[in-house]
């Protein structure tokens, strides 16, 4: 008789162990979506080689109910289908998780503190499809199906999920719903020996599932985009992809004609210059990358910053230096970012912590862009940009595109002349004119070379200290409008927390942790722009230490809070850096703060 086990319901970590290229994406997106719609929270984080088919790859569905969605670091439920990695993948298990493998895997005798699910997934798939190559294929989702069988996911929920995948393609979608019923009856034989469970729970009611370079399109193309040149890179591609998408779908004109140009460039100095150039010319243009095209990007940013010229630039962050890890997430470009090129320069941040932040800050950046007459980054990374999130639909925009101080015809006429690079109105932005306004005032030159105020070049010193006197009083008078910080906690707390972008997960589930498990109380600030707003301070001020959560080698937003910070405050800070290339866990942030406690 089996013995009892005490169900886990709806908390549990499912790792797919697959070969890159085998045509798993389908069936993890199919397994995840099957329990969303069952109204249990969940994520998913594709941890993929940076090579185009062969090599081990992993994806990790977490489900829980009370919607914690960062990285889980122990694993539930292996699926092992890749017998190059299997067995470390099995041995990498804690006692009492469960692998269901391939019955061809002999995998039981490395452990006998796991449950294994042997599967011949072989013999399921055959009567489906005789082709040895397209049974590879459905191969994916019979386990599908063993594992909604074994998980109790309801098979009309896989089967919704199916449909959706293969809409457009009936064929397709006749035969996987045929693979995943093969699995979920194949798994009958398979006795029931471990307590993870998957039970309706009505918590995703009125959510989506997307990741957020869809996101950051979507974003770009309600702020107006027109003009995107780019260079694909790993882990941005697939937002201007998305983009590209979007934008023939919704931007074509009379006969179907594009009101709208991307740019495929020949590298990322061709991209950037293309962006330069159309937001000269008053397009909404922007650019999309990671950390090797930023460094490609650094004199012509300059060039932006100090002509002010608007542009925005999606930093998708990889793990660096030099080509490093293409397809794993960091947080390692903000201090080089902030100060992209030489001499002094200081760019505007923006760093999206959830979905809705990735499409709201699109129109943000390309707003601030224009307001402040100067390129805008945001700082995305691999983790929010090409992982699954459970999101809130995003709020329909409002707000009017602000242009900012653009210059008509009409203006021209009632003024005696303008001066480009002046300060009429004492914040440091200068007014400017379009190529193209038809009236004799309106032409100016436009210098990345030394200039006064009406763009007449100059070399004297005292000219050029105070042009970049202006162009640092417009970039500080920026704070207020950026997006301000997000608190959590009641404020009085000995111990703050400051993280950003994809930390916040994990961040939040770690003061969770220390509260239930040491009964620690922490508060939480989320930065989200850089200059910091003056909100930073305070809670800096207010705190005995302060706890830095990021993803990189050298505390680099430490470093920020630093330069931007009161000298007098720099020792409250004390670093929690990691950088392993996988996304943050909680417990890793519990670790690493109670460490920095007891000492």
């Amino acid at each position: 008789m089996a013995t009892a086990v005490k169900e886990v319901v709806n908390d549990l970590s499912i790792h797919v162990a697959t070969v890159n290229g085998s045509g798993s994406q389908s069936a993890n997106a199919v397994l995840l979506r099957a329990i969303f719609q069952m109204g249990v929270p969940v994520s998913g984080k594709n941890i993929f080689p940076s090579n185009i088919a062969g090599l081990p790859t992993w994806f990790t569905i977490r489900a829980n109910a009370d919607g914690w969605t960062a990285r889980e670091r122990d694993v539930d439920l292996l699926v092992a289908m890749n017998p190059e990695s299997a067995r470390d993948d099995v041995l990498a298990l804690p006692p009492g998780a469960a692998v269901l493998h391939d019955a061809s895997l002999l995998l039981a005798p490395l452990r006998d503190d796991v449950v294994f699910y042997p599967l011949p997934l072989d013999a399921l798939a055959a009567p489906i499809a005789p082709d040895a190559r397209l049974r590879k294929l459905l191969r994916n989702m019979v386990w599908v199906g063993a594992a909604a069988r074994l998980l109790s996911i309801e098979l009309a929920e896989v089967e919704r999920a199916i449909a959706r995948a293969f809409a457009r393609k009936a064929k397709a979608q006749e035969l996987n719903v045929a693979a995943a019923r093969a699995g979920f009856e194949g798994a009958k034989a398979l006795e029931k020996r471990d307590p993870f469970v998957i039970r309706r729970l009505g918590a995703t009611a009125g959510k989506i599932l997307v990741d957020g370079n869809q996101a950051a399109a979507l974003g770009a193309l309600f702020a107006g985009v027109t003009v995107v040149a780019w260079y694909p890179i790993t882990p941005s591609t697939s937002l201007v992809d998305a983009l590209q998408g979007y934008l023939e779908r919704y931007r074509t004109g009379p006969g179907g004609k594009a009101t709208f140009a991307v740019v495929q460039a020949e590298d990322e100095l061709a991209a950037i210059g293309t962006v330069i150039g159309a937001g000269w010319v008053g397009a909404r243009a922007m650019t999309a990358t990671s950390g090797p095209g930023i460094s490609l990007m650094s004199e012509l940013a300059g060039l932006a910053y100090y002509a002010e010229v608007p542009a925005v630039v999606w930093d998708v962050q990889r793990v660096g230096p030099s080509t490093g890890l293409p397809t794993r997430t960091s947080q390692g470009d903000l201090l080089s970012t902030a100060f992209l090129s030489h001499g002094d320069t200081r760019h505007l941040l923006l760093i999206p912590g959830t979905m809705a932040e990735c499409f709201t800050m699109a129109g943000d950046a390309f707003d601030l862009a224009e307001r402040f007459q100067t390129p805008v980054f945001v700082m995305s990374d691999l983790d929010l940009g090409m992982n699954t999130w459970m999101s809130d639909p995003f709020p329909y925009p409002e707000r009017p595109l602000a242009r900012g101080k653009v210059l008509s015809a009409d203006d021209l006429a009632r003024l005696d002349g303008f001066a480009r690079y002046g300060d009429p109105d004492g914040d440091g932005i200068g007014w400017r004119t379009l190529p193209g306004t038809v009236h004799p005032k309106a032409a100016y030159f436009t210098r990345g070379s030394g200039h006064d105020e009406t763009s007449a070049y100059s070399e004297r010193p005292e000219v050029f200290e105070r042009n970049m006197a202006r162009l640092a009083r417009k970039l500080e008078g920026a704070r207020p409008h950026l997006p301000p910080p997000v608190l959590e906690g009641s404020g009085t707390a000995a111990i703050g927390i400051v993280a950003a972008g994809s930390s916040d997960p994990a961040v939040r589930e770690a003061l969770s942790l220390l509260r239930r498990e040491r009964a620690i109380e922490a508060d939480y600030l989320r930065v989200r722009a850089f200059p910091f707003a003056d909100g930073v301070r305070e809670f800096v001020e207010r705190h005995e230490r302060i706890y830095v959560v990021e993803q990189d080698r050298d505390a680099q937003l430490l470093s920020l809070l630093r330069l931007d910070l009161p000298p007098a405050l720099g020792p409250k800070l004390r670093p929690l850096a990691r950088i392993t290339g996988m996304p943050l866990d909680a417990r890793a942030v519990v670790e690493d703060l109670l460490a920095l406690e007891d000492r």
